[in-house]
């Protein structure tokens, strides 16, 4: 059995898919469940020599707030399932922060959840953020859909 679990959690119905599958599991007490929740920079848009949208210290505040509040519905519901979980909020892009994690705690296993409501062309054109976290982790990645 796994010994070291990371889920990823943003809130969506795909995220809470992951925590299920976490729960479904049924790990033991001595499993640590990692439970992360990212937030995902705001882009600045430049347009011509002009940034024409630059967030706010407000707007990043308050995603953070939001988020902090996804991770405790999150950190909630595994506990109330039993699960001994470890809370993580981290900031930057998704993929490389559950890597950097996976490495830094020496995660076995990963679960994310995947949505299907891109469309085909924009999933094969861009890729999916799980393809991308196969590429970037050394450890099994479980995909909840």
């Amino acid at each position: 059995m796994y010994r070291k679990i990371l889920v990823a959690y943003n809130g969506t119905p795909e995220s809470r898919g992951a925590l299920q599958e976490c729960i479904r599991l049924e790990p033991g007490p001595a499993t640590e469940i990692h439970l992360l929740a990212v937030v995902t920079p705001m882009p600045i848009v430049i347009a011509a020599e002009f940034a024409a949208a630059v967030p706010t210290i407000e707007e990043e505040e308050a995603e953070q707030r939001t988020m902090k509040q996804v991770l405790e519905s999150g950190r909630l519901m595994l506990a109330d399932a039993g699960l001994k979980v470890i809370p993580h909020l981290e900031v930057g892009e998704p993929a490389n922060i559950i890597a950097g994690m996976v490495q830094k705690l020496g995660i076995e296993l990963v679960i994310v959840g995947h949505s299907r409501h891109k469309s085909f062309a924009m999933r094969w054109w861009r890729g999916a953020m799980d393809a991308v976290l196969v590429e970037k982790v050394h450890c099994a990645v479980m995909v909840a859909a």
